[in-house]
């Protein structure tokens, strides 16, 4: 197992670069250490899954990416900045577990509002929600309110507003787990497409083997903490992937090596 990408990735423009990370959590109880020597590279265009069992570091990882949660050593860089340069200059949009929309405001302005926190014009604002909304497909939705819409309108609807001030990275932690298989898949689908659309350089926090192997060009496997890197895989898939994609061997032999991954650290816990 490894925790490097391999020559041929690296070859390409580096967007994130993590170095012997670590991060320790002071608390009541003594210190937890929820990150251990993390060595990644993340590339232009990717689209990164992370999974591994609860309690691994995954979120953490993404909040430390986000400026949101800081290292106690090694180093990691976002666009060749630190992470919190980065938020400065808006490099990346932020999808959370629950949609978090105000219900009070329409869904136009729900997308509208890190528009206008940023000073965009009124004019400016009403272009990017139209253009977002349709990348979302929820074009027509707009003056509807979060209450009226389900669960899975609802997050497209969240990552409409992350991808509104046009950020280079999406980090998105797990935005679809509270949903059902059906409308999980569809998601699945549309999100490849989005990806496929924008060109965005995608991290995303899972805790579902096929819809890590279903979506990414590469899987990051996790231990239990302290949050270790046990493998890096990366995908041998077509860009273009069907849902039937997922009854093909190759995609099962991915999803057997996943899960080998997480065995791995399991049995390095114990």
């Amino acid at each position: 197992m490894t925790n490097e990408t391999t020559p041929q990735a690296s070859s390409s423009q580096a967007v994130v670069e993590a170095r012997d990370l670590n991060l320790v959590f002071e608390t009541n109880d003594g210190p937890v250490q929820a990150l251990k020597d993390v060595n990644l590279t993340i590339n232009k265009g990717d689209f990164v899954s992370f999974i591994g069992p609860s309690g691994c570091g995954k979120t953490t990882f993404l909040r430390v990416m986000a400026a949101l949660e800081h290292p106690t050593s090694g180093s990691i860089t976002v666009n060749g900045m630190t992470p919190d340069e980065a938020r400065q200059k808006r490099a990346y949009g932020y999808v959370f577990q629950a949609a978090g929309l105000y219900p009070w405001r329409s869904i136009a302005k729900n997308i509208k509002l890190p528009l206008e926190i940023m000073g965009y014009s009124k004019e400016e604002q009403d272009k990017r929600v139209a253009q977002v909304l349709d990348l979302v497909e929820l074009s027509g939705f707009g003056g509807k309110y979060p209450w009226q819409l389900s669960g899975g309108m609802q997050q497209r609807a969240s990552i409409a507003r992350a991808l509104a001030f046009d950020a280079d990275i999406l980090l998105m932690d797990e935005p679809f787990g509270a949903l059902d298989e059906i409308v999980r898949d569809h998601l699945n689908e549309q999100l490849l497409k989005l990806w496929a659309r924008t060109d965005k350089t995608i991290g995303f926090v899972t805790h579902s083997i096929p819809e890590a192997v279903y979506l990414s060009t590469k899987i990051v496997v996790m231990s239990p903490r302290p949050g270790r890197i046990t493998d890096v895989i990366e995908s041998t898939l077509p860009k273009e992937r069907p849902l039937d994609i997922r009854d093909s061997q190759e995609f099962i032999d991915i999803a057997h090596r996943v899960r080998e991954g997480l065995r791995a650290g399991h049995s390095d816990d114990a």
